[in-house]
């Protein structure tokens, strides 16, 4: 069942064609790696799925919808690539303060911060301040800041930039068990061994076009560092 569909989404910046009628689709509950090499206008692409920017020329669906609806936008949440975050606060006031634009419940709120607490690693990190912490520490901050609404659809830009192996493999935990608990989760990557060992599918982006377009992995009959090589010195 598709929660995302694009078909021919087109977008241009001062006048250039950055993205040339981008086309795919994302089924429910999918992990969804979404690659490319540089300049590739990949978070140009997220961000018109959201309409934080508007595309020249479109058609997206979010939950069957032709337009992102305040309903959708209550399931839904993304995690830019470079962070944020009111660093006068602590960690848990952040928290706080964007559970508030979910209307969620003080009880249920202080719940789901502690448990966010655990799945990052930073139960005793209550009371710290975010000026306190490293880019890697604010990183994981930031990923469960876009969860707090326990969305439905969950983009993420570079999830795991900036994070050692030990910690990358906390986020691949933490979002493997966001898909069991039936969240379909649509990041953008150019770190491969990520997308191989997380994703159930992904289309590569080049040049400002779909290359290859919501390809299972586990139909991929080779490594998938050296299918994506192949594929982009294919569109050369």
């Amino acid at each position: 069942m598709k929660i995302l569909e694009l078909k021919k989404v087109v977008k241009y910046l001062n006048w250039n064609n950055i993205l040339k009628e981008v086309s795919f689709e994302v089924e429910k509950w999918d992990i969804y790696g979404f690659l490319w090499p540089n300049w590739a206008w990949k978070t140009t692409t997220m961000k018109c799925i959201m309409w934080l920017i508007e595309p020249e020329e479109w058609e997206i669906k979010i939950f069957w919808e032709n337009w992102i609806t305040l309903e959708a936008k209550k399931k839904i949440w993304f995690m830019p690539e470079n962070t944020y975050l009111y660093k006068h606060l602590t960690w848990a006031e952040f928290l706080r303060f964007n559970g508030k634009f979910f209307d969620i419940k003080k009880d249920e709120l202080e719940k789901r911060i502690e448990k966010l607490l655990k799945k990052v690693w930073l139960e005793n990190a209550w009371n710290k301040k975010l000026s306190d912490y490293s880019k890697w520490m604010l990183q994981r901050i930031w990923l469960a800041q876009s969860i707090i609404n326990e969305p439905k659809l969950l983009f993420l830009d570079e999830p795991m930039s900036w994070l050692d192996p030990l910690w990358r493999k906390m986020v691949k935990d933490l979002l493997l068990d966001l898909q069991e608990d039936w969240t379909t989760i649509f990041f953008n990557t150019h770190i491969l061994a990520d997308a191989e060992s997380m994703c159930n599918k992904i289309s590569i982006i080049h040049k400002w076009e779909i290359i290859v377009e919501s390809k299972k992995v586990k139909d991929i009959d080779e490594n998938l560092e050296d299918y994506f090589i192949h594929n982009i010195e294919k569109s050369e």
